[in-house]
């Protein structure tokens, strides 16, 4: 069972400014919470036990806002990364806190109902399992397909990283935890094939990355709350 996850935490929010400018863009609040602390609700909900959470724009406001999870019911334990390591470089960086099993990483500038729990089947030795939703406007291309329950990154019908998945620890440890790596295309080519699989979501989904998608979201909290 998926114990620990990740909630990557370290971007800037340059799109954000200037409400990021004095806060990281998961502390900002929607609906009522910080956008990262339904992200840690969700993870809890679906039996997270251990969260660790990486940081480099205004890190030290993260463990101040959030301290060590006992509040929300989990540990929280951070990763301090000068500069930014994108996702795949943050996650290395983590490993030695994320541990040996396969484990949720999560963005935490994303609001979403799927349910954490879902990806508990997924515990497996597979690199990794992806979550993709429609495509909104500004993604209309899309990032990568969906072939018989696999990942196809050459598919026509192409679908949004949702920023969701389940990775297995293995392979990231190839990787310099001091180095910046992107996760795309670097993930299309670890393990063998069928080794990353994913599947479509259709629920609520919002990716953050500007003062109207903010509103946006506050609106639709609105609605549900």
């Amino acid at each position: 069972m998926i114990r620990t996850a990740m909630i990557l935490a370290a971007g800037r929010g340059e799109r954000m400014r200037p409400l990021t400018d004095a806060t990281p863009k998961p502390l900002l609040m929607a609906g009522g919470k910080r956008l990262i602390e339904w992200q840690i609700a969700s993870l809890v909900h679906a039996g997270v036990q251990r969260i660790v959470i990486n940081h480099a724009w205004l890190g030290s406001q993260f463990q101040t806002a959030l301290g060590d999870g006992a509040r929300y019911g989990c540990t929280l334990l951070y990763s301090a990364e000068s500069p930014a390591l994108e996702t795949a470089g943050g996650i290395a960086r983590a490993l030695p806190l994320l541990g040996d099993t396969p484990f949720i990483v999560v963005s935490g500038d994303i609001y979403t109902d799927f349910n954490y729990t879902c990806l508990q089947t997924h515990a497996t030795t597979g690199a990794a399992h992806l979550v993709l939703v429609t495509n909104p406007d500004y993604n209309a291309n899309g990032d990568m397909g969906l072939e018989n329950g696999g990942i196809a990154p050459l598919s026509e019908q192409k679908f949004t990283y949702a920023n969701i998945g389940v990775f297995h620890p293995e392979i990231f440890k190839k990787l310099d935890p001091q180095q910046a790596k992107k996760l795309f295309p670097w993930l299309y080519e670890q393990g063998a094939s069928g080794a990353l699989t994913g599947e479509l979501f259709h629920g609520a989904w919002h990716n953050v990355g500007t003062p109207q998608q903010l509103a946006t979201l506050n609106h639709f909290l609105s609605k549900q709350l």
